[in-house]
């Protein structure tokens, strides 16, 4: 009899992540497939949800919005900044992905989305904020957790 997938048991996946273009945005295609501890909330809520009674062997479609993923847009975390906060830093272009520590110590990732003269546009929204995923998934494993992946609340 195979596990169905719920809290405490381990879950190996391949997976192909896709935005409503079907732009590829990450996959386990070719490589080793993802591991996570079901109920740990190492994935995002609405991929874990449909996961959930899902056994070795099943291939499931899922689409995910915003707000069970990474959030929507938050206008608030894109702002204007002086050059000067970016110190040792001699190139600076769009694109770029810099860790900042916010004022409660938190390391919140930044994405730059313009440079103009002495002024820095960044963005502290995850990258796949606002956007709509899609999941093409095929469970190639479930199993107990350990004692100590419980524990830890991650798989070893």
């Amino acid at each position: 009899m195979s596990l169905m997938i719920g809290d405490n048991l381990v879950v190996s996946m391949h997976y192909t992540l896709t935005d409503d273009e079907g732009t590829v945005i990450d996959s386990s295609a070719g490589g080793e497939p993802m591991s996570y501890l079901h109920g740990s909330g190492t994935i995002i809520p609405g991929l874990e949800k449909e996961l959930v009674g899902k056994v070795t062997g099943a291939k499931v479609k899922v689409t995910v919005e915003p707000e069970e993923a990474y959030g929507e847009v938050e206008p608030e975390l894109i702002q204007t900044v002086e050059r000067g906060l970016f110190q040792g830093v001699d190139t600076i272009e769009a694109g770029m992905t810099f860790q900042a520590q916010g004022p409660d110590g938190s390391v919140q990732r930044i994405t730059v989305k313009a440079v103009e003269g002495d002024e820095v546009t960044i963005d502290g929204n995850h990258p796949l904020a606002g956007v709509v995923l899609h999941f093409d998934v095929e469970i190639v494993g479930v199993r107990e957790a350990t004692p100590e992946e419980i524990d830890h609340g991650h798989v070893h």
